[in-house]
């Protein structure tokens, strides 16, 4: 405001080297507050501009995190699935003996219980590990856990339904480790038959089993 009115006065009186004093005055100030809005304009942009970079590499980051925690969950997962399907041999081993195994005298009975409780606590090793067995006799078939070797006639299951288990199948979580074989019922033919759901003949009965809760 001060230099405005000293101009005005220059221009009252007529003083032309005050005028032109004051106007290089007043165009330097001009050109120093074009520079200041061009360079606040410039740091406003790069503001923006590391903001975004910032932002960037956060969600590049979240993202590496996130990949490198699945990767490692998929390597865990990898690793307990190739232990627990070696371990799955010896509750086949276990089970056959156990199917095949009479214990007649008092000697044999007591190697028998023995026996089975090594197999209990084997199955809850197994358990603690999220292996579970795979329903079978009175469940209709299902082609992602389950494995047809043969079909037949029943008069007792319609048709699709398990009657009978040959070889156990195990998950773990929700993952199938193998499929259990089994043979699958055509129905009963031209006569009609109530489906048993809960009948358990023709599925390997087990001590301590991993199927049993």
């Amino acid at each position: 405001m001060v230099l405005v009115e000293e101009y005005k006065e220059a221009l009252f009186n007529g003083d032309e080297n005050s005028v032109a004093h004051i106007e290089e005055g007043i165009y330097s100030i001009a050109n120093r507050k074009n520079e200041l809005v061009q360079r606040a304009s410039t740091l406003l942009a790069e503001k923006a501009a590391s903001k975004e970079r910032y932002l960037r590499l956060q969600a590049d980051f979240d993202n590496f995190r996130k990949r490198t925690d699945k990767e490692r969950l998929n390597i865990q997962s990898e690793a307990q699935q190739k232990v627990v399907e070696k371990l799955l041999l010896m509750v086949d081993s276990f089970e056959r003996t156990k199917q095949q195994t009479k214990a007649a005298t008092e000697k044999e009975k007591k190697i028998d219980v023995s026996y089975q409780g090594i197999y209990k606590q084997f199955v809850e090793v197994l358990r603690s590990h999220h292996v579970s067995v795979v329903a079978t006799v009175g469940k209709p078939f299902n082609p992602l856990q389950h494995e047809a070797i043969a079909r037949e006639e029943s008069t007792e299951f319609k048709k699709g339904i398990i009657i009978k288990e040959s070889r156990r199948g195990f998950m773990l979580r929700d993952k199938v480790l193998r499929p259990a074989l089994v043979k699958v019922s055509l129905g009963p033919g031209n006569k009609e038959s109530p489906v048993s759901p809960d009948k358990s003949t023709g599925q390997p009965s087990t001590a301590a089993g991993i199927d049993e809760r």
